[in-house]
């Protein structure tokens, strides 16, 4: 997938000024900012990322996919081949380029803003500039009125990338795997949201959690969920996702699920998840 050249890209949104930002997201005039994260590896979240952005993007929304992860799965996962980016994440969170320039409109109907191995030492260069924590929110104002969601995949860590991805948004999407160290480091994730929402993003929440990976057979799946509820209560989504072999072989094809195979039973559990994400924030008036 090639890098679409300017005549190609959407024209730009009026930019938000960083002071009228919160104001704008309380009046709900932008786009809705959700972060999957979860800094345990192996769960699903970039799975997650790729499979519900492309089916909420099939359910006629406007999407946009944040790849913050240095791995660059994300980017692969959509088709992108992560060498020939010019424009990454990157430049953004380094101020050297605007994000209008770094989008890209790929086949899915999805529009990326991608990652490569530059973003792999971005954690030490932000440390020593200034509003280290808030450059990628001030990257996305000016573009955040074009889409109805933006997804940020975060890397499987607590570190400044993690940190710029939950100052930007407006929620968390917790992926849990079916596994018993499921709930392992979960209070420190959740411990670092109620930091930032005391320091840095006072509107940040929780947008739910997913239980990935999901086998209802087993004792130790229907154990864990039993816990997972117990914790998080209504903001548990109903939809569960299996292990499913399609959904493991999609990304090595670059394609999300729904576009690798539509009969999968992967593509079938993003669909009633995206359809459940989306209800959900109906609900909210977003």
């Amino acid at each position: 997938m090639l890098l679409c050249n300017r005549s190609q890209r959407k024209p730009a949104a009026n930019h938000v000024p960083e002071g009228e930002l919160s104001r704008a997201r309380e009046e709900k005039i932008l786009g809705k900012v959700v972060a999957v994260a979860n800094q345990k590896g192996g769960v699903g979240k970039t799975t997650t990322a790729v499979n519900l952005s492309s089916s909420v993007a099939s359910q006629g929304k406007r999407v946009l996919i944040v790849d913050l992860d240095p791995q660059g799965n994300t980017t692969s996962g959509f088709g992108v081949t992560k060498r020939g980016i010019e424009t990454s994440v990157y430049q953004l969170l380094m101020g050297e380029a605007a994000a209008e320039d770094a989008v890209i409109h790929t086949q899915y109907r999805v529009d990326l803003l991608a990652s490569n191995i530059q973003l792999t030492g971005a954690g030490l260069e932000l440390v020593n500039l200034s509003r280290r924590e808030s450059r990628l929110r001030e990257a996305l104002a000016p573009i955040i009125g074009q889409y109805d969601f933006i997804f940020i995949d975060c890397p499987p860590s607590l570190d400044l990338l993690t940190l710029n991805g939950l100052c930007a948004c407006d929620t968390v999407l917790v992926p849990i795997q079916c596994e018993f160290f499921a709930l392992e480091g979960l209070s420190e994730l959740m411990n670092t949201i109620r930091n930032v929402k005391k320091m840095y993003n006072p509107y940040i929440e929780i947008e739910g959690v997913l239980l990935t990976m999901y086998d209802g057979r087993l004792n130790l799946t229907l154990q864990v969920v039993q816990e997972v509820k117990k914790y998080f209560h209504n903001k548990v989504y109903k939809t569960t996702i299996p292990r499913n072999v399609r959904l493991s072989e999609a990304p090595s094809f670059g394609a999300p699920i729904n576009y690798y195979d539509g009969a999968s039973k992967g593509t079938e559990a993003y669909a009633y998840l995206a359809a459940e994400f989306i209800r959900n924030n109906r609900k909210e008036g977003a």
